[in-house]
């Protein structure tokens, strides 16, 4: 079983880290030696010893990653900004995408048309016809947790947001089996709907393909290999 590294930095390791000379903006440095831009939510690292704690912590991840061995860092649901309104229309990325995997016609909306509130969705996890938005989940295909800790955790906070609403990595489900997957793999937790679960690999395969700095570990990527050779991918 590959070793599993629990990397309990201080908080500045685990926000998106920039470099930057002290007095090309405002803001105290705090004992580290830097701070967060509220603006961006980056952390900007000015002096000893944020340098040197920063490389050290983005080391153990690319070493842990190479040699195959999970990476856990602390998870904080809230930093992957999720269910966003980038178009402004009142309709935010979950509602979104119940609009568009429902099937055409079908779509009951709020008196606002912000909701989506009934609909006739296929669940692929089940193989289920489902008619109530409120019995769906949106799915991350790929978790969100699953990719803070395969590599996702340096990213920057408009690239959490981007992958957190990325319709790609998004699906419409049963929201039981969506909890019961909760933030595991393809290795870990397969779709009961038998017929599905070649597909579901390669919605893996495509979203992972995307978002090539997210990494398996080499144990979970041999099983994953195997399990994408019996659909014949």
């Amino acid at each position: 079983m590959g070793k599993i590294i629990t990397a309990l930095f201080v908080s500045l390791c685990l926000l998106p880290i920039t470099y930057s000379d002290a007095q090309t903006h405002a803001g105290r440095v705090d004992k580290n030696g830097g701070h967060k831009d509220k603006n961006t939510g980056e952390y900007h690292c000015h002096n000893e010893p944020c340098f040197t704690i920063h490389k050290q912590s983005s080391d153990a991840v690319d070493e842990a990653i190479e040699e195959g061995r999970e990476v856990v860092l602390l998870y904080n649901r809230h930093d992957w900004k999720h269910w966003s309104d980038f178009d402004k229309d009142c309709m935010n990325t979950r509602h979104e995408i119940l609009n568009d995997q429902a099937v055409k016609g079908s779509q009951k909306y709020s008196p606002d048309g912000c909701y989506v509130s009934r609909g006739e969705w296929h669940d692929p996890f089940s193989g289920k016809v489902i008619t109530r938005a409120s019995d769906l989940d949106v799915d991350h295909v790929i978790p969100l947790k699953w990719a803070h800790t395969h590599g996702g955790a340096t990213w920057s906070a408009e690239k959490k947001e981007q992958f957190a609403n990325d319709p790609d990595n998004l699906l419409a489900v049963d929201d039981g089996l969506n909890q019961q997957k909760g933030a595991k793999g393809p290795t870990e937790w397969m779709p009961p709907n038998h017929g599905y679960r070649c597909d579901y690999l390669r919605h893996w395969q495509s979203v992972l393909a995307k978002y090539s700095s997210l990494k398996m570990t080499a144990k979970e990527n041999r099983i994953y290999q195997k399990q994408l050779k019996a659909c014949k991918i």
